[in-house]
């Protein structure tokens, strides 16, 4: 049974039918990990499990199980050597330079501890020829919540999330120094207490690949742990299609939706529409149902804060290369929309110190300096630019992906 169809569902229905629900659906929370068919061929499962209850999150990496029948593979062994998109890729796919980060501190907050981050990370740095990022050199630092030493205990699903995370932040900002903080749950007031470690330790950017049902509780939330002007943070908008996810519907971050990224033969070099695999699984967007709308986003189908602002990669089909050995055995390949949540972290790291409070309204004075996609939809929803792309703006891919630093620079 696909368990995502009930998950989404149930995640789409809090908003709708009130706070009451949210004691429902803790009934079926922390539902285990699905296998599902991502196309292509290429089969998937979710690295954390789904969690509905009120205040908590789960991370969005989807770990790609089938790497040798990945459309990116090199006909190699899986976990042997590298297969989906590596830093090249992705520089060319949004026209990155290829030294960015210097100067810039990207943090990276996720929940509980995984023991083989740094080593993780070192592999994939020496593979693609990155300068190193070590603990010994202070590049890198790995903190508890509260900035301690002592970390929480490890999970393999979340040491997933890590890894992509931290591989991601390398591939496109490569001069950026690191910070892992681990939150010890995956409560919304642990991981946003791990945000505020992060902006505390001097972090520039600070990325979330993680999400939960919406709640009354969540305007709270933007006071007491995302408010921090002039950091870029970012929140992956989720892999549940149609429906939208706290943090990415707070309006003090870049909400970042999901793309398919495949090489092409046009000027570009590479084509990108909506990540959709079914109508429950896929990019997530919609308009919040508690959060009030930026005043920099001018959608007119929702009155609320619409997800998402800009968006990446997040098909599994079309996913990137994570090394990874706790609860894993090295070489994978990894999607969903925590592929592109540090990814975008990078972009601003790139990008350089910034000065406006809230850096995701600078896309939206700088639209033509974006691709935009304009191709492929999540669900039937109404109004239809929530779920489906069209030019311009729309909920899956926000105002597009990057072409150049001039969309993330302000």
């Amino acid at each position: 049974m696909r368990t995502s169809s009930i998950s989404t569902a149930a995640r789409a229905a809090v908003p709708l039918i009130g706070s009451a629900a949210l004691a429902i659906s803790g009934l079926i929370a922390a539902m285990p990990a699905q296998a599902a068919t991502a196309g292509h061929g290429v089969a998937w499962s979710r690295s954390c499990a789904v969690d509905l209850t009120a205040g908590h999150a789960f991370c969005n990496a989807l770990h790609v199980t089938s790497a040798a029948e990945h459309v990116n593979a090199k006909g190699v062994t899986p976990n042997a050597t590298p297969s989906g998109y590596g830093p090249s890729d992705l520089l060319s796919a949004y026209n990155l330079p290829a030294n960015g980060g210097a100067g810039q501190t990207v943090a990276i907050v996720d929940a509980y501890n995984d023991p083989n981050a740094a080593a993780d990370l070192a592999v994939y740095r020496s593979q693609y020829g990155l300068p190193a990022c070590t603990t010994a050199s202070g590049c890198l630092k790995i903190v508890s919540q509260t900035g301690s030493s002592t970390l929480p205990s490890s999970n393999s699903g979340w040491a997933g999330e890590e890894s992509l995370d931290l591989d991601m932040v390398s591939a496109i900002a490569p001069n950026a120094h690191i910070i892992l903080v681990e939150a010890k749950t995956a409560s919304m007031t642990n991981l946003g207490t791990a945000v505020n470690e992060a902006a505390k330790l001097g972090a520039t950017e600070i990325s979330n690949s993680y999400g939960g049902s919406e709640s009354s509780a969540d305007t709270s939330y933007d006071s007491t742990y995302f408010n921090h002007p002039g950091i870029a943070i970012t929140a992956s908008s989720g892999d549940g299609g149609y429906g939208v996810e706290y943090p990415a519907a707070s309006p003090n971050v870049t909400a970042v939706g999901g793309t398919s990224l495949s090489k092409a033969s046009n000027s570009r070099g590479w084509t990108e529409s909506v990540w959709s695999t079914s109508s429950t699984e896929g990019a997530g967007s919609g308009c919040s149902a508690y959060e009030p709308k930026p005043a920099w986003q001018t959608d007119s189908g929702c009155s609320n804060r619409t997800v998402a602002d800009v968006s990446a990669v997040a098909d599994p089909a079309t996913g990137v290369a994570v090394y990874q050995t706790y609860g894993a055995s090295g070489w994978a390949v990894y999607g969903g929309t925590s592929v592109a949540s540090p990814l975008i972290a990078g972009v601003y790291a790139d990008a350089g110190a910034h000065s406006t409070a809230i850096p995701a309204s600078i896309a939206y004075a700088h639209t033509t300096s974006l691709n935009d996609v304009t191709t492929g939809s999540t669900a039937s929803c109404s109004p239809a630019y929530l779920c489906t792309a069209e030019p311009g703006y729309d909920g899956p891919t926000g105002l597009g992906t990057p072409n150049g630093l001039t969309a993330f620079t302000g």
